[in-house]
């Protein structure tokens, strides 16, 4: 079986496996205190040009998601997002049971733009009601979006401008950060998302990390007390040194964008091959993650070989699904999946 479904089936990058190695038997500070943990904090200052960043590590994209928002919100305040965003969809209403609600907008292949946000705030306000309903405290997004997109400086630039306007953070999940970096399309860089976001995450899990996002507070904003706050969300990791080493590693030699770079020129390959075969796409990402159509007759014959991921009905005769590569495909799965299709 041929797996591309998603970008965290197998185990941990090898630079990031030796570094681990190297250090097992160290006896090391627990919850983040550690040596290796601060160097990492320091290179992701330095290669977000924000020498006053808050960093915290975190172990997976709905956890930091969930503590995030939570931690951010008021208890009558919820947070805008697109209807397809990762918290809207696939987090098993991990926010709502945090006690916020998700405010969504419609999509445009998962982006939502500053005028939608800004009519949403707008309307809101001119509610005569408003006192008796979920206050916008918060504005999520994701980079890149469910379905690979990514925002450019021009799209983050007005979305800041309007969260800046009506004093709400701008967040971003940046689960599959590293693939977004690594496009040749994106005029976006981690300093640019430093300056206008108020708060982001570096994801690790689906760039090889055996765990580990790291959540980069930008204005001197990281909630009060934030660590006791992880800790009632069951969230605060004693071993700590997992998320610095790991962390570390990523920011040595540019490790981190060369792997979505990577993953990105292959995703290309699969992208050509895909039209070679006469595949119709549903949306082709600039990123690591491709949208096809394919017809539900020739769904279980693909399944055989073909390990993918179900996304969504297109119609009733044909379904969309995802193909993704990551870290860990090899130039051999390219060529093996192309004799599949």
């Amino acid at each position: 079986m041929l797996h591309f479904e998603n970008d965290y089936n197998e185990g941990v990058h090898p630079e990031l496996l030796k570094v681990l190695v190297e250090t097992n038997e160290e006896n090391l500070a627990g919850y983040g205190m550690d040596t290796y943990t601060q160097e990492a904090v320091d290179k992701i200052r330095q290669a977000t040009n924000c020498p006053q960043a808050q960093v915290q590590f975190l172990t997976g994209g709905t956890q930091t998601n969930q503590v995030v928002i939570n931690s951010m919100l008021a208890s009558y305040e919820g947070v805008i997002a697109a209807e397809t965003g990762h918290i809207s969809t696939h987090e098993a209403g991990a926010i709502e049971f945090s006690g916020h609600k998700v405010l969504t907008l419609p999509h445009e292949n998962g982006k939502i733009s500053a005028d939608q946000i800004a009519a949403y705030l707008t309307d809101f306000y001119n509610d005569g009601n408003h006192e008796h309903m979920v206050f916008p405290g918060m504005v999520y997004i994701s980079h890149p979006t469910e379905y690979g997109a990514l925002y450019t400086k021009a799209e983050l630039e007005a979305i800041s401008q309007i969260c800046d306007q009506y004093q709400i953070p701008l967040f971003m999940d940046g689960a599959r950060l590293g693939y977004a970096l690594g496009s040749k399309e994106t005029d976006l860089t981690l300093e640019t998302i430093a300056e206008l976001c108020h708060v982001f995450y570096i994801g690790g899990t689906k760039l090889g990390a055996l765990i580990g996002e790291a959540i980069v507070f930008t204005k001197n904003n990281m909630p009060k007390h934030f660590t006791p706050i992880v800790k009632q969300h069951g969230a605060l990791v004693a071993k700590g040194r997992i998320f610095g080493l790991q962390f570390s590693r990523f920011f040595t030699d540019n490790l981190y964008v060369e792997i979505g770079r990577k993953a990105v020129a292959q995703a290309e390959e699969l992208k050509a091959i895909l039209k070679e075969k006469g595949y119709r796409f549903y949306y082709e990402s600039p990123t690591n993650q491709q949208f096809i159509i394919v017809e539900n007759s020739q769904l279980e014959e693909l399944g055989q070989k073909l390990a993918y991921s179900f996304w969504e009905k297109y119609d009733d005769q044909h379904t969309i699904v995802r193909l993704a590569t990551s870290w860990s495909t090899t130039d051999q799965d390219i060529a093996d999946l192309k004799q599949i299709l």
